[in-house]
């Protein structure tokens, strides 16, 4: 039996556009994406022996082949016709979910990397991304991580320049949002604001964190606001204490913050933390 290990790193949406519902009922989507500190620790036993097996630290995540893990080992197998005689997935949470960080979406790509590694690596990094999309749609960035502009249903993945060094403090309410009733939603509604992923680009190839901060935008979050004003509040409290942007992440319902110093997301974290417990703070990866 041989035991690998891999770290599965959450994602924030730099910005986030939706570009309309496609013919197969999934939306196109336009989105500068960003790894993040915060990780998940993913461990696999190979060679076990026994039926397939997920463990999981954190309570209400599926541990059957309804996890994004074990969809992403069966079709890595599949796809190279490996049988890898047992798994037994083991998977240690600290990406809060219901959170649009991709928490899930992150440690099938852990997932994916570690087998790929296991069997000598047979796929590159951009065709493991491609069999990523068959798991689900932030799976393929998650794959690849860092800075990159995701396109389609999530299966374009186009690497950016790195992100300036910076310190996110990212904050998750109580609630969580469906994601598929926000994006039924977004089809009713007319999106009166767009990210300007071209300026979000070229902030980026400047590293000009100030411009990039001015370019964060997400199509969801005045949707999920209006319904949830306690996010206005978190917003509130961090652009008292110097946050450069804030802004809520995928389909929520975290809100993050870029902060200019570590001093200052400490201000943040600990004005919100007796309300808000699950608070962290991170830097890109």
């Amino acid at each position: 039996m041989t035991t690998l290990y891999e770290s599965a790193f959450a994602k924030l949406n730099l910005t986030l556009d939706v570009l309309g519902r496609r013919e197969d009922g999934y939306h196109d989507l336009r989105s500068v994406m960003q790894t993040i500190s915060i990780r998940d620790d993913v461990e696999i036993d190979v060679g076990t022996g026994e039926p397939w097996k997920l463990l999981c630290s954190a309570e209400g995540i599926p541990t059957d082949e309804c996890n994004l893990a074990w969809k992403a080992a069966k079709v890595y197998c599949e796809a190279l016709h490996k049988d890898p005689e047992g798994l037994e997935i083991r998977i240690l949470k600290r990406i809060p979910s219901g959170a649009g960080m991709g928490g899930g979406s992150a440690d099938a790509a852990a997932v994916l990397r570690a087998l790929n590694r296991h069997y000598g690596s047979p796929l590159s990094i951009g065709a493991l991304a491609e069999l990523g999309a068959e798991v689900g749609s932030d799976v393929p960035f998650c794959t690849i991580c860092g800075t990159a502009m995701v396109e389609g249903r999530g299966e374009r993945v186009r690497k950016l320049p790195d992100l300036p060094d910076c310190v996110f403090v990212i904050c998750k309410p109580d609630f969580s949002v469906s994601t598929p009733e926000l994006y039924q939603k977004i089809d009713t509604v007319a999106i009166a604001q767009r990210p300007d992923n071209r300026a979000m680009e070229s902030a980026l190839l400047a590293g000009d964190l100030g411009a990039v901060a001015e370019n964060v935008w997400n199509v969801f979050d005045p949707i999920v606001t209006s319904d949830h004003l306690e996010l206005n509040y978190i917003k509130s409290i961090c652009n008292s204490y110097g946050a450069l942007a804030q802004q809520m992440t995928g389909s929520g319902s975290a809100v993050f913050a870029i902060m200019p110093s570590f001093e200052y997301g400490a201000v943040v974290c600990n004005m919100l933390k007796d309300n808000y417990p699950q608070i962290f703070m991170a830097k890109p990866v």
